[in-house]
């Protein structure tokens, strides 16, 4: 720029000293600067508005080219469908959205506002990232699934698809030994249909597909770091089940009211239960009262560790242990038109390695192999057997079943209603943040 200047003042000394020979100049100065004329010397002798009218233009037909900023770093605005685009990349600066805070009440509604208290939340920050990325992945895969799973789509479609999606937006596939260690599934899809409530995905060559008169409840797991987000909605295709659908998700959120630091656990169990059982259901001109599945419960969430030992019930009961701060809990509901009561049954999917596993001396190769397997790639993360085909893994069951008869690895069976009843289910991750609650799962969708 600063020669372009000089270059400009040396013309304007060598031209005439009249007002019009000095704004022609001035107006041919700057169109050769834009590369828009190349003309003689003879240009000098036009008119004053000639001159004005062709900078004018000149100053018009710069602005036009001006060329567009570039996007720093190109990456997308906005996600695709099926999603795709990692969190990290659609949230560059790191600030990833926040869940529902919900204040504490009665003799903790001093938190809210207690410096010490808020200082403590602040320390935790890396915390609080981490369990927010995987939120927003979680967020945003489900409210994918649940615009798109349809009847007639087979279960392993359905399950892959979301699998997919999470390991896309957490931006770790898993296929690298360790990346799932770092992100991605912090828990199998349960895909658990009608009676069964529970822990059912299908293993390799499942062939089973969703029927419109299916109730499904859709569990999914995210995390970063081991930081776990735990969420689970129902899908139902006939409005009969609506009452159903609705016991459920009012129930959860009450259990997610009544939590808190310092609540006991009895305590959320007997509101949720009170709220759950106030519902009814007609299918097939027979009412049936929605009852509470008396032996599910939600949990609390360690880093890395699934189910971290204590349990909130939803039924009343006499447990006196109460929620601390700085804990992570799943609130988890679950209703049936049947006997409110679940059993083990049909075959078994999903497994986790013991935090606490023993010291055992293993015979079989091929159950340290899969035990290889296992720590390298998911350490204490829950897992199923499709993860492990995924991993190229074969001929690994009779191995896998010595691991849980040898007390390293626990498997989880379907757990399942009697047979002809319809059960549902909902649940949220909630941080019990030093001055507030972080209902960090919550979305536009539930």
């Amino acid at each position: 720029m600063a020669a372009q200047a000089s270059e400009g003042m040396e013309k304007l000394k060598l031209s005439d000293s009249t007002a019009s020979k000095t704004k022609t100049n001035g107006a041919k100065s700057a169109l050769k600067e834009n590369g828009e004329l190349d003309r003689d010397d003879s240009d000098e002798e036009a008119d004053d508005d000639g001159a004005a009218g062709e900078a004018t233009t000149a100053a018009k037909k710069k602005r036009k080219r001006k060329p567009k900023k570039k996007k720093a770093g190109g990456n997308a605005k906005a996600q695709t469908s099926p999603p795709t685009v990692p969190i990290s990349n659609l949230f560059q600066n790191k600030v990833y959205p926040e869940g529902e805070i919900q204040e504490y009440k009665n003799e903790n509604s001093y938190r809210t506002t207690n410096e010490e208290k808020r200082h403590l939340d602040r320390m935790n920050q890396d915390f609080l990232t981490e369990y927010r990325e995987a939120a927003e992945a979680h967020r945003q895969v489900r409210q994918w699934a649940q615009k798109n799973i349809k009847p007639g789509q087979t279960l392993t479609e359905i399950a892959e698809g979301i699998e997919n999606g999470v390991r896309a937006l957490t931006n770790h596939q898993g296929l690298e030994e360790g990346d799932n260690i770092k992100g991605g599934m912090g828990f199998p899809t349960g895909l658990s249909i009608n009676n069964c409530a529970a822990h059912y995905t299908p293993n390799m060559g499942n062939t089973m597909v969703l029927q419109q008169d299916d109730v499904m409840k859709v569990d999914i797991g995210a995390h970063i770091n081991g930081r776990i987000v735990d969420s689970a909605f129902t899908l139902a295709f006939e409005p009969k089940y609506d009452n159903l659908l609705a016991a459920v998700k009012d129930a959860t959120n009450t259990g997610v009211r009544e939590a808190g630091i310092d609540v006991r656990m009895c305590d959320i169990g007997a509101a949720i239960q009170e709220v759950m059982e106030s519902y009814e259901v007609e299918l097939g001109g027979t009412t049936y009262p929605v009852k509470c599945i008396r032996n599910l419960n939600g949990h609390n969430i360690g880093q890395y560790q699934i189910h971290g030992g204590k349990s909130v019930p939803i039924v009343k009961g006499g447990d006196q242990t109460k929620m601390e701060e700085g804990e992570v809990f799943a609130i988890e509901t679950f209703g049936s038109t049947g006997k409110g009561f679940v059993r083990d049954d049909l075959e078994t999917s999903h497994y986790c390695k013991r935090h606490d596993a023993p010291n055992v001396a293993l015979r079989l190769s091929s159950a340290k192999s899969v035990l290889n397997t296992i720590t390298k790639n998911f350490g204490t993360l829950p897992f199923c057997r499709r993860y492990l085909d995924r991993l190229g893994q074969d001929k690994y069951l009779l191995g896998l079943n010595n691991l849980v008869s040898s007390g390293i690895v626990e498997s989880y069976p379907p757990l399942c209603d009697v047979k002809g009843s319809y059960t549902a289910q909902y649940e949220h991750t909630i941080l019990l943040r030093p001055n507030v609650k972080e209902v960090i799962s919550r979305g536009d969708d539930f």
